[in-house]
């Protein structure tokens, strides 16, 4: 995507990571005249927006906005873009940061241009890791549908190689270079935005919630997936164990969160999230059943609008309690939501076809931490950085993604405030 040496410089700003945080941060430098280094450790930007089916309260899809801050990345001559990368270590001060970069091979170059005859030859599967494992690719694949940059990328964990070598026989352009090694890279900077993103809280840990056990159990981020009409059922929503349009749905607050056995915070976006699901099961199967068993509703100063709106829908019964285990009829697949009724004060036993658990965020870097002057809170959130490091968005704390740009410009500007400390200092 560019070149390194040509960028190494004490007046240039590396954004780590490349979602909707990292690209934010990136383009607003960039469109202020400062050079930007933009690494993402997958192989395209967009991150879990990406992965999204829409946001609320609006319920436009995400591309909506991504395709624009791709276009302002691709006619800005002043951001490098280096997907597949990830810090080793981050050392200097402000002003003048060394760092170093580990770029793992996507072993196709930029002569790709998508066409898909690899993929036709190709003989080895792999886990969709976009659509959260619930169908696959091939072996060499284009990350998703919109992806940037629309080069395919090879998994080498379960690529045979040399010993295969059917997409290079069959690419007309010459993209495919299964010699490409991985590279440790220097580079000099100004000052950094950690914009390093979140991932979903394991919900294998939940064992009286039947997730890795039970088929029709899914998480949200999967929910997102199935309803998107690039995911792995076309926008459809059905059980996972026979393909059966859902009639009747559960979906479970807090799974995991605010409970100190496993994510003592509450992750602010969740609620919203359900809501929004909600609305995806009235439009498509508008006849199911929903229910939705929550400890609070949260939904903040306007997004109260959108909370009100969805309560009112026919087929949705909220029930404030906290769900004490799931259980599955062996022969149906169906479920049993077994909870609390805090309002009617007894315990209810709820039949449905499909539950989906509302995960908690966690913070990507929270098992691996950046080998960095920085210090992280008890969940791995980033809590103090010295001045020329500056955190965004969900690295260092949760946040839906109108707050994260937010707050990613501020990240933006004060990396460029550091930049030109750096460079009166010097």
């Amino acid at each position: 995507m560019g070149n390194v040496e040509s960028i190494n410089s004490p007046n240039s700003i590396l954004v780590v990571g490349g979602g909707i945080s990292g690209i934010t941060a990136a383009v607003e430098a960039a469109e202020v005249g400062y050079e930007v280094i933009l690494l993402e450790k997958s192989p395209y930007l967009g991150g879990r927006v990406a992965r999204m089916n829409q946001y609320f309260p609006k319920l436009c899809a995400p591309y909506c906005g991504l395709e624009i801050n791709f276009r302002r990345i691709k006619t800005n001559p002043r951001i490098k873009v280096f997907t597949l990368a990830e810090i080793e270590n981050i050392s200097g001060k402000e002003g003048d940061y060394d760092v170093t970069v580990k770029l793992t091979p996507r072993m196709v170059n930029d002569n790709c241009t998508a066409c898909g005859k690899c993929v036709e030859v190709c003989p080895v599967e792999r886990l969709n890791d976009l659509n959260y494992g619930m169908d696959k690719t091939k072996a060499i694949y284009a990350p998703n549908p919109l992806s940037f940059p629309t080069n395919y990328v090879i998994d080498t964990e379960v690529c045979t190689g040399a010993e295969c070598s059917k997409c290079v026989s069959v690419c007309p352009y010459e993209a495919i270079d299964l010699s490409m090694t991985t590279e440790s890279v220097h580079m000099k900077v100004g000052s950094v935005v950690m914009a390093t993103g979140w991932k979903p809280y394991d919900a294998t840990k939940l064992d009286n919630l039947g997730y890795g056990k039970y088929p029709n159990v899914i998480t949200n981020v999967m929910m997102e997936r199935m309803a998107a009409t690039d995911g792995p059922t076309q926008g459809k929503i059905v059980r996972p164990s026979d393909g059966k349009e859902v009639k009747s749905i559960a979906f479970v607050q807090c799974a995991g969160s605010r409970d100190v056995n496993h994510l003592p915070y509450c992750s602010a976006v969740c609620c919203l999230g359900s809501l929004k699901q909600v609305t995806y099961i009235q439009e498509k199967n508008p006849d199911a059943k929903v229910f939705l068993f929550y400890i609070d509703i949260r939904a903040t100063g306007y997004l109260e609008d959108f909370y009100r709106k969805v309560q009112g829908y026919e087929n949705l019964s909220l029930i404030k309690g906290k769900v004490a285990k799931i259980k599955e009829d062996p022969q149906t697949k169906d479920l049993t939501v077994e909870a609390e009724d805090v309002a009617q004060g007894k315990k209810v036993s709820e039949p449905v076809e499909m539950v989906v658990l509302a995960t908690g965020l966690v913070p990507s870097i929270a098992d691996i931490k950046i080998a960095a002057d920085i210090t992280y809170d008890d969940y791995g959130f980033i809590a103090s950085q010295p001045p020329g490091i500056y955190a965004a968005g969900c690295s260092k704390r949760p946040a839906d993604v109108s707050n994260s740009v937010m707050d990613a410009t501020g990240a933006a500007l004060k990396a460029i405030q550091s930049v030109v400390a750096g460079g009166q200092n010097g």
